[in-house]
């Protein structure tokens, strides 16, 4: 599922949306339950039939057990103690009595918010008992019956007991059940809620401007139990019917094509075909008003995309990524998209980026839509990514499904690799592998290093402790490591791995070891072993290395030791380490690979000069960071400044450096240095980078003396690229130029540069006259520009400008550079507009971000969540959002007291499903705290000249 809401918080608003697809987030769950490693294998100890899937664990198993004993070292993986935060006792769903095919009846009241339904379900009675446990929540039952295959008299329970506190109802019989076939009957009714989750409503205007709402479904994880009564866990898959009796003027929609459809007194009965056995969070339902687009795909699959009435050509580029997109992934895994059709729906209201169900994939507007004149380059690239993301999970998620949601990163971390896949095979001008470098590795590298970080896999139990784990960990460190994994053992080898596993589990339920299992089954290396050390431990390593000149050749010496944020040492824990290592003689050429599986390992490069540089990593593919002695890293800087060292490695160095000077381990005057060896830098990707550092110590020395300083030195920096880039863009101007002229003006408004500022002002006015519109690529900085000496008049002509916005996109720009504000009496003016009726729930957050993370709006952000914590809470439930929001307005301190005073307001107020992110952010307070303490003095010293 995406939102790729996860890259929304960090540094979303000092570089806005234009520049960071982060804004929107992406792939941000609601998930449910509890998931114990050791129930599998006793079930399988229990004398149950070994399948192949098991066999090939076993084989897996067996194949690195003989790698180890191969005169290898012992080697242990540390599982850290990591629980989420456990609320209440918490119990998978008994098996039995499980669903084999629910024939689902759903009658929707949009005027009155109210839903009514019922249920057939055909389940196998495998155990004799008493009671029938599913799940439910916000629903009343009625009219509950069981019927046996067999004919005789339906049995009506003496008992329904619910419980909002387990989210089941337990259906009570007076004797056992017999073993067999029967039909479990049920009525139901519930409220089309404004939660964003189960059957909500999503309210629209239609194009006379009347105000209409739409009903919607949000399954994932656990929310189609507010739906309808089901067995709502992800390995409890069955078939499903579907029928919707809607207004006869609305669309309908669900996960399989109309079979039928009848009318009735202004009403339609709309009966969908049978769907694949699936699971419950994948059914949809969509009601609503709708124009659409359609394809036909290379290999015959009906692609529509669904649009609000009167905008359906801006779904003409999701509608041709979509339709390339479906025989690129036939042709990678080999094996058909199983469904004759996919629609994909812009939702108004959508809490997350987007939402995989099987055949109906619900987007934001913001993640499918694209208007010619109003969006960005940087926007249309991520409605790609998106799209690439969401079509993946039909086959891994869909087609195979986790077995629990501990392994969700089977899902997510897969698709958010895959999705770099497809988009780099359909638009290789994005250069999108290294942008992926910035946008998700070094996100997860830096979450990761922290003592509140989790492993991949995290055993979760009840709802409130799953949304915490849909972090940059899961998607992350998930893609990172199996981009890693994919460089070690080789793309012919992965799709044939990836093809064996899909085969193999279709319509099933999986572990990560089945994953294992079939890419070392195709590979014949040892996968299990290596990556279990990347999934099942928390961090990473950083690795050391030394060097010594013996002839003509170069010994390296390399040392792993996991490494921590605050630049303690770490524990014991090992991982084995995919190493690879380039050199001066050939920069794009792999000059050594090997595993480094031990503390220490010495390797011999052959033919490399005294005077040449060595490279560990290249490409930073590989999930570490790397500590270089000081004459390796003066080699690399000339390389650097030269241009001969490649982008990537240019931006991972930085990246590592940048990360060691927080961990303590060197000075920030000395990453101010090394910045300066890119002075004349042209990659779109490695200024990322450098703007991502600039903006943390912008950050930290925000409330400080050199809060000025830094700018000035932020404006020197950039200014080579700002003269080369200029305001207008040059025909045929390449893509990541595009995306760097818009980083660039908006780091240069942050520095409060004069002339970018008054070019800005200047240009601001042309557009809102109609004499040169603002090309879509430049507002955000025009409008933070124009903002942050704003005035009441402009503010409001701000407000104005939002109020007339008809995209979506263009709504977003405007409210998240509200935060540029300087005048606090506005700021306040700004919070109270994000939780205003005129801000849509899902972007209060983003707005309230904008103020959170400027100098003048840290503490009335902060201030404002304390004083509306209940509001919030009520609102979002404890869902992804309020845990974003809690971090984003925390984070940012610096102090000791800030932290104590943060540690005590959360204490007294308890918030389910934020605990994880409290710890964070108390833990990179208090890191920001022991930072300044430390450099603040030699930091001044350094830029002493920039006073």
């Amino acid at each position: 599922m995406t939102l790729q809401l996860l890259r929304v918080i960090r540094n979303t608003f000092v570089i806005p949306s234009e520049n960071y697809s982060h804004y929107l987030g992406r792939h941000c769950r609601f998930l449910r339950s509890e998931y114990r490693y050791s129930e599998w294998g006793l079930r399988r100890a229990r004398g149950a039939r070994i399948s192949s899937a098991v066999g090939a664990r076993v084989h897996s198993v067996t194949r690195s057990l003989r790698y180890f004993c191969a005169a290898r070292p012992t080697f242990t993986i540390l599982k850290e103690k990591v629980t989420m935060p456990e609320n209440k006792p918490f119990q998978r769903l008994p098996k039995h009595v499980v669903p084999k095919h629910y024939d689902l009846e759903l009658v929707p009241n949009l005027e009155r918010f109210t839903f009514k339904g019922k249920t057939a379900v055909k389940v196998l009675i495998v155990n004799a008992t008493s009671e029938i446990v599913l799940n439910c929540l916000d629903l009343e039952l009625s009219n509950v019956k069981l019927q046996y295959a067999d004919g005789s008299s339906a049995l009506i329970p003496s008992e329904v007991r619910l419980s909002t506190a387990d989210e089941t109802a337990t259906i009570i019989f007076d004797k056992p059940l017999n073993e067999g076939e029967a039909t479990l009957h049920c009525e139901f009714n519930g409220e089309i809620n404004d939660k964003m989750k189960g059957l909500y409503r999503s309210k629209y205007l239609t194009p006379g401007g009347e105000e209409r709402y739409a009903a919607v479904t949000q399954f994932e994880a656990t929310d189609a139990r507010r739906c309808f009564p089901c067995w709502d866990e992800p390995a409890i898959k069955a078939t499903f019917d579907i029928t919707l009796e809607v207004p006869e003027d609305r669309v309908a929609l669900s996960n399989m094509p109309v079979k039928e459809e009848k009318l009735n007194s202004g009403k339609k009965i709309i009966h969908f075909d049978t769907t694949p056995i699936m699971s419950t969070y994948l059914v949809a339902v969509v009601v609503g008003e709708y124009d659409y687009v359609e394809k036909k795909s290379r290999d015959g699959v009906l692609v529509r995309v669904y649009t609000p009435v009167g905008k359906s050509k801006q779904g003409l580029f999701a509608l041709e990524v979509a339709a390339r997109v479906l025989p690129y992934y036939k042709e990678y895994f080999d094996i058909a998209y199983p469904l004759p059709k996919i629609d994909l729906i812009a939702i108004a209201d959508f809490s997350a980026g987007a939402m995989e169900n099987w055949g109906l994939v619900t987007y934001r507007e913001t993640c499918l839509l694209v208007d010619e004149e109003h969006t960005s380059a940087v926007r249309r690239q991520w409605i790609a990514l998106v799209v690439g993301h969401e079509l993946a999970h039909q086959w891994f998620g869909n087609l195979v499904t986790m077995e629990w949601w501990t392994h969700l990163w089977l899902n997510e971390g897969y698709a958010s690799f895959v999705e770099f896949l497809c988009v780099n095979h359909l638009f290789p001008e994005y250069d999108i592998w290294t942008q992926f470098v910035t946008e998700n590795y070094i996100r997860a590298l830096e979450l990761d290093c922290l003592k509140n970080s989790h492993p991949i896999e995290v055993p979760v139990g009840h709802p409130s402790e799953i949304d915490e784990i849909f972090d940059d960990i899961s998607y992350n460190k998930g893609a990172s490591v199996i981009r890693m994994l994919h460089r070690y053992i080789g793309d012919d080898d992965f799709r044939k791995g990836m093809n064996i596993y899909l085969t193999r589990h279709q319509y099933k339920n999986t572990f990560t070891e089945d994953l294992w299992a079939a890419l070392e089954e195709a590979s014949n290396k040892p996968v299990g072993a290596v990556m279990s050390t990347w999934t099942k431990q928390m961090g990473f390593p950083m690795v050391e290395v030394s060097s010594e000149q013996k002839g003509t050749d170069r010994l390296l010496k390399l040392t792993q030791q996991k490494f921590c944020a605050d630049g303690s040492q770490g524990d014991d824990t090992l991982w084995m380490v995919p190493i690879t290592i380039s050199t001066q003689e050939q920069p794009s050429k792999i000059a050594l690979s090997t595993v480094l599986e031990n503390r220490t390992q010495e390797v011999v490069l052959k033919n490399v000069a005294e005077s040449s540089w060595v490279k560990l990593n290249p490409g930073t593919v590989g999930y570490y960071r790397t500590r270089y002695p000081a004459s390796m890293l003066a080699q690399l800087v000339t390389a650097i400044r030269d241009g001969s060292l490649p982008p990537l490695d240019r931006l991972g160095l930085l990246d590592d450096c940048f990360a060691l000077v927080q961990a303590g381990h060197t000075q920030t005057a000395e990453s101010l240095k090394l910045m300066e060896a890119f002075s004349n830098e042209n990659n779109f990707t490695v200024w990322s980078s450098i703007s991502n550092c600039m903006s943390k110590l912008s950050a930290l020395f925000s409330h400080t003396p050199l809060d000025k300083p830094l700018k000035n030195y932020g404006r020197k920096l950039f200014s080579n690229i700002t003269r080369r880039l200029g305001w207008d863009a040059e025909e045929k101007e390449s893509h990541l130029d595009t995306l760097l002229r818009s980083l660039v003006l908006n780091k240069m408004i942050s520095f409060e540069d004069p002339e970018t500022i008054k070019e800005a002002k200047t240009r601001f006015e042309k557009h809102l006259s109609g004499a040169c519109p603002l090309a879509a690529d430049l507002r955000s900085a025009c409008y933070r520009a124009v903002l942050a000496e704003a005035d009441e008049a402009t503010f409001l002509r701000f407000l104005s400008l939002y109020r007339a916005a008809d995209l979506h996109e263009e709504k977003d720009r405007i409210s998240r550079a509200l935060g540029a504000v300087r005048d606090p009496a506005l700021l306040k003016r700004v919070l109270d507009f994000a939780i205003s009726d005129e801000v849509r729930a899902q972007d209060t957050v983003f707005v309230i971000v904008s103020v959170a993370v400027s100098k003048n709006g840290r503490d009335l952000a902060w201030e404002f969540f304390k004083d509306h914590w209940q509001q919030f809470m009520d609102r979002y439930q404890g869902g992804f959002l309020l845990a974003r929001l809690v971090k984003s307005t925390t984070e940012n301190f610096a102090s000791e007291a800030s932290a104590a005073e943060i540690e005590q307001f959360f204490r007294a107020h308890q918030s389910p499903g934020t605990e994880r992110s409290v710890q964070q952010a108390l833990e990179t307070v208090r890191l920001n705290a022991a930072w300044l303490r430390r450099d603040l003095a030699s930091t001044t010293a350094y830029l002493q000249p920039y006073h």
